[in-house]
């Protein structure tokens, strides 16, 4: 157990130092800076490097340490649940940023900026992370250690499935986000971290489950097994396919490219008024005098003494 109490402690680690970086930041950068930039680097150094040795848990734990998959499960949603307390608002993945943008809520500038601030950040957390595991403070780090000079990719499967695997992933992410973005958090956190952890439970052995373009690229593109197409069809565009296709069955339209509803229909909310019912057989037939050629709703434009 004592790989896994480095682990935890290098959790606790990542968490404080990426807190404290948010609350420098906060106070001596402009609110503009922050939001679209520092935040996200820090959120994304955070997120990176607790994937990372989460990873290094997955692939290293069962036959070195002993873990099994009920406690290792069990760790991933609690690192989600609290990257959810602790991010302050930060995306840390573009697709989620790219969301914004179809839905017009972000601009163009704020949204290149956010993925160059995410892709800076998950290369900073790789940094980091291989510089800890340099220091060989466990035997599991050791272990990575050595191991990382030839990584293996996280693709186990092929291109087509990692893409549709990835796909389907972004797909189910970026739904539940649309469905609950206007929810507390006390309710959209827990539901964000249960689905990571189903999705890395039923795809991890596919692909990893990353639906994490920067997270990705950061951790796999460099692993030999694949070429860089290769890659990225499956964890650039999958994710990307899957983002889209949320949008449209939550919106029935890219809000950022139509105006007009794509697949639901628009029907009004008030109706326009159905005409009189037919007059009883006793009742007169020509209107009362006065009120000839006055429409149902209209105001009369004739004078008091109009005949």
């Amino acid at each position: 157990m004592a790989g896994l109490n480095v682990s935890l402690s290098f959790f606790f680690a990542t968490f404080a130092l990426c807190e404290g970086a948010r609350r420098a930041s906060k106070a001596l950068l402009p609110v503009g800076a922050y939001e679209g930039f520092a935040r996200e680097v820090v959120g994304a150094v955070q997120l990176g490097a607790c994937c990372l040795e989460m990873r290094m848990l997955v692939e290293l734990g069962p036959w070195a340490g002993g873990f099994g998959p009920d406690l290792l499960l069990t760790l991933l949603f609690l690192l989600f649940l609290a990257h959810g307390a602790t991010l302050d608002g930060a995306l840390a993945n573009p697709t989620v940023s790219l969301q914004e943008f179809l839905m017009a809520e972000a601009s163009l500038p704020g949204t290149l900026l956010k993925l160059a601030a995410q892709g800076l950040g998950m290369q900073t957390a790789c940094t980091l992370t291989h510089l800890c595991w340099a220091w060989e403070l466990s035997d599991l780090h050791l272990l990575q250690s050595l191991m990382a000079q030839s990584c293996s990719s996280a693709l186990r499967t092929s291109v087509p499935h990692g893409a549709l695997v990835e796909a389907v992933c972004a797909f189910c992410f970026h739904l539940i986000l649309l469905h609950l973005r206007h929810s507390p958090p006390a309710y959209r956190v827990p539901a964000v971290a249960l689905l990571v952890t189903v999705t890395a439970y039923t795809a991890g052995p596919f692909t990893s489950a990353f639906f994490n373009p920067a997270l990705a690229t950061s951790v796999t593109f460099g692993c030999s097994g694949h070429t860089l197409l290769e890659y990225a069809q499956v964890y650039w565009l999958g994710p990307l396919t899957g983002m889209v296709l949320a949008v449209l069955l939550h919106q029935g339209r890219l809000p950022r490219l139509f105006q007009r509803n794509l697949f639901y229909s628009q029907k009004n909310k008030y109706r326009a008024p159905r005409g009189k019912p037919a007059l009883a057989s006793g009742d007169t037939q020509t209107p009362a005098k006065g009120s000839s050629g006055r429409e149902p709703g209209r105001c009369s434009v004739d004078g008091p003494h109009s005949s």
